[in-house]
């Protein structure tokens, strides 16, 4: 694909324009989908092989040393997670396994190094949020050059077996995403005991596999990729390929009080979410999630308590309808739900002020989607291209003309696995910040990354 058509199409700032290019590129990578439907392998089967017979055990304990199939299990529990991402650590090269089977652990990490130019509307952020573009021209910040190791990880993780637990893992990840995305910050830390996960992870209510591969740390506009403290029950009935899982979460709120005629209360109900999926094959799924959000607040005017009820539902879908080409799909709605991640979580979006009852907040709905298709020309080197949408759609007269109204996404990128370790990337972003009153901005961004695995 000439780079020079793509930037071209970017630059038009037609929205129309750009989904036509994108379902023109989709068309391609179907067409030549198509035409190598026949490879025995998958490409992006054969890219996790190589992943998983990329190891070094190191054996501890007496006895034998186990099978190959026996060693394979331990790596692949290492990768088994529901609520995995693109963006997440691959397994640590060295890993310490027992004898027997039933114990491995490995402290692995990632350097992950991204540089970017942005211009015409610059959001003024490592990640590409539409939330951040200006809609006014600012003649001090037309272009923008920045660099980040934000993503540069490390994490431990212990998988193992018990006659009385049975199977167990513990998992710790942090990395330098904080302060100037340098600081270092715990990111997970749990534990999972069969059926049952404690501990600071992903919420059920997201799903990390159906995003799209981009470059960009923020990745589409409304993905739910909220982490928190939460317990949380998973079921796999292997026979029938479904998934079921439920759980409670630590809450959190962002509410528009002005502390005279409005004030946020401390919550004191969790968050309730839930999913089932169905899987016909290993990485390919479609999968339905629900949260319910409990957002209490006070009327200062007439001194009195109040509590709203959010409440969203998330469709998501990640497959591949012939070898080379993967599709990833997530649509989801509800009112004041997306704390959990996406432009909304950007600004105070789950109880909002209603001008024309002063003391009242209002939950507000909203809705979002985004798709995208991956190409793997070989196993090493593969293409995607993303678009995406959220909109914020409040009750009448409670949103001010400069609000935010929607944001469109979109990403078109080339990924190259020098080995399964290290890996390098190109990726061109175009966005739009649209407000209540007609005003708005585009923004656009060419990025490269580099990251390198152990």
């Amino acid at each position: 694909m000439n780079f020079a058509i793509v930037m071209n199409v970017i630059k038009s700032k037609n929205p129309f324009q750009l989904m036509n290019f994108i379902t023109r590129t989709a068309a391609i990578m179907l067409s030549a989908a198509c035409a190598l439907g026949a490879m025995a392998t998958a490409p992006a089967d054969e890219q996790h092989e190589a992943l998983v017979k990329d190891h070094k055990p190191i054996f501890f304990g007496e006895g034998e040393t186990p099978q190959s199939d026996s060693i394979r299990n331990l790596v692949e529990n290492f990768y088994y997670d529901q609520f995995r991402s693109f963006q997440d650590p691959q397994a640590p090269y060295f890993l310490f396994m027992s004898r027997d089977s039933q114990l491995a652990m490995g402290i692995g990490g990632m350097v992950r190094m991204r540089g970017y130019f942005d211009w015409g509307g610059t959001t003024g952020t490592p990640g590409f949020s539409p939330y951040f573009i200006p809609t006014q021209r600012d003649e001090l910040n037309r272009q923008r050059i920045g660099s980040s190791p934000a993503g540069t990880a490390l994490f431990f993780r212990v998988i193992g077996r018990n006659k009385r637990l049975g199977d167990y893992q513990l998992y710790i990840e942090a990395n330098f995403n904080g302060y100037q995305t340098r600081d270092f910050h715990l990111k997970k830390a749990y534990a999972t005991i069969n059926d049952w996960t404690i501990g600071y992870a992903s919420s059920t209510f997201g799903d990390g596999a159906a995003v799209p591969p981009t470059i960009d740390a923020s990745g589409p506009t409304m993905k739910m990729d909220g982490t928190n403290v939460l317990v949380r029950y998973m079921h796999h009935f292997r026979k029938s390929g479904i998934y079921v899982a439920a759980s409670v979460e630590t809450p959190d709120m962002t509410v528009q009080e002005d502390g005279t005629s409005t004030a946020a209360r401390s919550q004191f109900m969790p968050n309730i979410a839930a999913m089932v999926q169905y899987e016909w094959l290993t990485g390919q799924h479609i999968r339905l999630s629900a949260i319910t959000r409990f957002l209490p607040y006070r009327d200062m005017i007439n001194s009195r308590n109040h509590q709203k009820v959010g409440w969203g539902l998330q469709f998501s879908t990640v497959f591949r309808p012939v070898d080379p080409l993967t599709v990833y799909a997530t649509v989801n709605g509800g009112r004041s739900y997306s704390n959990f991640g996406g432009d909304f979580l950007l600004g105070k979006y789950d109880l909002v002020a209603n001008p024309e009852k002063p003391g009242q907040l209002n939950t507000v709905p909203g809705w979002g989607y985004f798709a995208g298709l991956q190409y793997n020309f070989t196993p090493q080197v593969f293409m995607s291209a993303t678009f995406g949408q959220g909109r914020y759609l409040p009750h009448h007269g409670t949103a001010a003309g400069s609000d935010y109204k929607y944001g469109l996404y979109g990403a078109v990128n080339l990924f190259w696995y020098l080995t399964p370790r290290i890996s390098f990337g190109a990726e061109a972003n175009f966005g739009e910040r649209m407000n209540f009153d007609g005003t708005h901005g585009w923004g656009h961004r060419v990025g490269a990354l580099a990251q390198f695995s152990f």
